[in-house]
């Protein structure tokens, strides 16, 4: 995993996530992020971000937040281009989540545990092995040292 390129921007979706899914039938969900803040003037600034999610994590996103929800957002920036209909060249750089969170500094939100779906990465985008829940995990002291 590469650690030179990863970005955390807390915002608020822009439009409500959108699932589709790949002719391989891999789930990806792209949704928009406003972050603001306050120039020295006082006065609002805003950037706009894309955010594509993928697998599990992108069927969450679809199924959890909407269009004004304050989120977390980790993952690496990556840059895209493309020629239009005109030929004129274009590029865009959007953000690629490994993770997403709802914020929860002004709200509060309940959590639902999905149960594991073989076979996914858990949204990772391919950097790790899925991670299997764990039956019959030991417990821990916490006030034992660790080592």
């Amino acid at each position: 995993m590469a650690f030179d390129n990863t970005v955390t921007v807390v915002g608020n979706i822009t439009r409500d996530p959108e699932l589709r899914f790949t002719p391989n039938g891999a789930a990806v969900t792209n949704f928009g992020l406003a972050w603001n803040k306050k120039n020295k003037d006082g006065e609002d600034e805003t950037s706009f971000f894309d955010v594509t999610c993928w697998r599990q994590l992108a069927e969450n996103v679809s199924e959890s937040l909407v269009k004004g929800s304050r989120v977390i957002v980790y993952g690496r920036l990556d840059q895209r281009s493309w020629e239009n209909q005109d030929g004129d060249r274009r590029s865009k750089v959007e953000i690629i989540a490994d993770d997403v969170a709802p914020s929860l500094k002004w709200a509060t939100a309940s959590i639902t545990k999905n149960e594991y779906r073989g076979g996914s990465d858990g949204g990772n985008s391919g950097d790790s092995a899925p991670q299997k829940p764990v039956e019959n995990a030991p417990t821990y002291d916490m006030d034992e040292e660790p080592f």
